[in-house]
């Protein structure tokens, strides 16, 4: 009964677990899937119906919006994060007195929730009482900063609390890479002359190419979910100004009651975030097999 035990003991823990992920994610991530392809409207329907609710999808203006916001968003979110990250890194990697402390001052935002982000950003930018009343009440009266209630414009004031989140978290991701180098080929740079900035852009970020696409592919995950963020920042407005996928889904299943266009939406933003994490596992496994 003993060696029973300590054979299927492990089985046993881990079988819950299994079982609830098995169902709870994946078994409703099919059931998603499956009603994308039904007539559901506020309550599910199990008659298969085709295309029907991607061909309304790709007929909605508001998709539309919500596709070309994730593209800028996404695009500018990991541009900057990840300079912003990368330059953090190479400054703490001088091995500064400060770093410390800098440190933990750059990665604090990465412990807040997107909601709490959010909503601080939400009072920094708000036309009255933020950054515009700030410098308005300093003397300049004509100055205007009102990002936050400009449709042409919102969507950037995502950007801006996106990066100032995840820039810690990816300035963390390189300085662990920096550290990881080999010190005995950077001496032999030096010892050859080659200049600092050029030891950097010749020998050290090449060689971090595993870095770049890890925090590619959690920032890009990062973006293509940024529901909580735009909720709490922006609510998908001016009007749906800020609209994402994520929050497209959301409207649909339960402001509108249309639960096959959320299903549909679900299913594009899952084919995304696959179109993404496929290549990079590939990669892994490929790399790990050779």
């Amino acid at each position: 009964m003993t060696d029973w035990l300590e054979k299927h003991a492990p089985k046993m823990v881990l079988a819950p677990s299994f079982i609830a992920i098995l169902v709870f994610v994946y078994g409703f991530i099919i059931w998603t899937a499956y009603v994308s392809f039904t007539r559901s409207k506020l309550l599910p329907k199990y008659d298969l119906k085709g295309t029907i609710q991607y061909e309304r999808l790709a007929d909605s203006p508001r998709f539309e919006v919500a596709l070309t916001n994730l593209a800028i968003f996404g695009i500018l979110f990991i541009l900057f994060a990840t300079v912003i990250g990368l330059t953090l890194a190479i400054l703490l990697d001088q091995k500064i007195r400060t770093e410390g402390p800098l440190r933990t001052i750059y990665l604090y935002p990465m412990a807040l929730s997107f909601i709490v982000t959010g909503t601080a950003w939400k009072w920094i930018l708000n036309p009255g009482l933020g950054i515009q009343a700030v410098v308005r009440d300093l003397g300049w009266t004509d100055f205007t900063f009102n990002w936050l209630v400009d449709p042409n414009m919102a969507i950037y004031t995502v950007v801006i609390a996106g990066v100032w989140q995840s820039s810690g978290f990816v300035m963390a991701l390189f300085l662990a890479g920096l550290r990881s180098v080999d010190g005995e080929v950077i001496r032999a740079a030096m010892v050859d002359g080659v200049s600092t900035p050029r030891i950097y852009m010749s020998i050290i970020i090449p060689s971090m190419a595993p870095i770049f696409l890890s925090a590619f592919i959690v920032l890009s995950h990062l973006a293509i979910k940024s529901f909580d963020l735009v909720i709490a920042l922006t609510g998908g407005g001016p009007g749906y100004a800020t609209d994402m996928p994520a929050t497209f889904m959301y409207a649909m299943a339960f402001s509108r009651g249309d639960i096959g266009q959320a299903a549909s939406s679900a299913t594009v933003m899952m084919v995304i975030v696959t179109a993404i994490i496929v290549p990079y596992l590939y990669s892994e496994l490929r790399s790990r097999h050779d």
